[in-house]
């Protein structure tokens, strides 16, 4: 029996990892660089798309707290993660070249993984252990292969923030500085009533690109910028541009956050969008500082494709119709680097476990990422939007303690279960 690996995203790469770990031979599928997606640029494995950022580090946010689990079971990516992190102040960013660069040296040198190049749209359910880690952007032919078993799948559209260059910025416009803290983790553009008015009236009017199926499926918390502004003036100001933090000094304030380790690159956060090149140009250039900006990677927008986990899978990862394939990342439904890697980690080690003949482990609901599988694969919605790590998704019992205490239980048990968990793998 041959144990297959289809995607080397974040979730495919973390899961061949910790099978290859317990020497276990493993097939690992990437169509990449043969054919690339509507948002990847190379071949690399875990090649980060969208921002650079895995989000929080700290234990109470639910993707810190995601993160201290997933590193407590031995992740592989979330530790190559903090060796390549750039400073992002409470927040784990890392340099994505230098991070995906090490996670494909470390595959293509792994004596147990066999890497593939080649797009895969068939599947053999009968007599390999396969892990469906194909990502948002699965290839049309695979994807209409899966809907043959699993039914239709949902989409939304998603966007990626642009980077400029550091040189091509007018630093005497800008100053280093954190929202609450004068940490010199990013580069801030503070905004008067003028500045802020005459780029949001720009950016509302901008021309952007439309896919051909376009009607307005966006995930909430990545809206295109544009689409946030045509919420209402100050929508912006209560979102990427809020100035809380800085005092009453600011009308709104613009952060970009180091792309790079030798800080050469900043990507504009918050700023993803489906605007043309041509406008993102003209209307980030209305921005202090901003008037000369070198663009090294434009913002874009692509569709995201995903599976409704509530109907084909358990809690172990695995389909019901199939339990010899297991679905991981963000084609279950769940959004967000760290939740990817997660689902991709849970995964692995399930397979290592079905392959030895033992049974595979559901992750305590006492967990972030147990809360979130729960959710994943229990909720009773016909559409499910893709869902984050979040409190709001922790067991109910948790809801009867005071809530300035509910955080500080749930985060002693989750430490408490994950340790658990790690005895018995």
């Amino acid at each position: 029996m041959r144990v297959i690996v289809i995607g080397g995203g974040l979730a495919g790469s973390e899961a061949a990892l910790q099978i290859a770990e317990r020497g276990i031979e493993v097939i690992l599928y990437e169509m990449r660089p043969i054919r690339l997606t509507e948002a990847h640029r190379t071949g690399n494995f875990a090649e980060l798309v969208c921002s650079n950022s895995l989000g929080s580090v700290e234990l109470t946010d639910a993707r810190g707290l995601l993160k201290e689990e997933g590193l407590r079971l031995g992740s592989i990516l979330l530790q190559v993660a903090l060796k390549n992190k750039v400073p992002a102040g409470k927040a784990l960013a890392v340099d994505r070249v230098k991070f995906s660069e090490e996670i494909t040296n470390i595959i293509l040198s792994h004596p147990k993984i066999h890497v593939e190049r080649a797009e895969i749209t068939k599947i053999d359910f009968d007599n390999d252990i396969v892990v469906i880690a194909t990502g948002p952007l699965t290839s049309d032919a695979l994807l209409s292969e899966l809907q043959k078993l699993f039914g239709e799948n949902l989409f939304f559209y998603d966007a990626v923030s642009p980077v400029v260059t550091k040189e091509s910025l007018d630093l005497s416009k800008m100053f280093f500085g954190g929202r609450y803290d004068q940490s010199p983790d990013y580069l801030n553009i503070p905004l008067n009533y003028d500045d802020y008015e005459r780029f949001y009236k720009e950016l509302i009017e901008a021309k952007t690109h439309t896919p051909h199926d376009f009607d307005r499926i966006f995930f909430e918390s990545c809206l295109p910028i544009e689409e946030i502004a045509r919420r209402g003036f100050d929508a912006l100001r209560f979102g990427p541009l809020t100035p809380k933090g800085f005092g009453k000094a600011f009308f709104a304030v613009v952060q970009l956050r180091r792309e790079d380790t030798d800080g050469n690159l900043f990507e504009l956060v918050g700023f993803q969008t489906s605007l043309t090149y041509q406008e993102q140009k003209r209307v980030f250039g209305l921005l202090p500082g901003l008037e000369n900006a070198e663009f090294v990677r434009y913002g874009s927008i692509h569709k995201n494709a995903y599976f409704r986990a509530n109907r084909i899978l358990n809690k172990t990862l695995q389909t019901k119709k199939f339990p010899n394939v297991f679905l991981a990342g963000q084609i279950t439904g769940s959004e967000g680097y760290s939740e990817a890697i997660l689902t991709g980690l849970v995964s692995g080690i399930n397979v290592a476990r079905l392959y030895r003949g033992e049974k595979p482990i559901e992750i305590p609901d006492e967990t972030m990422i147990g809360s979130l599988i729960r959710f994943l694969v229990e909720n009773d919605l016909e559409d499910p939007q893709p869902m984050r790590a979040n409190f709001g998704l922790i067991p109910k019992k948790y809801f009867e303690i005071p809530k300035n205490k509910r955080k500080e239980k749930f985060i002693e048990d989750s430490i408490k279960s994950i340790e658990l968990v790690r005895g018995m793998i």
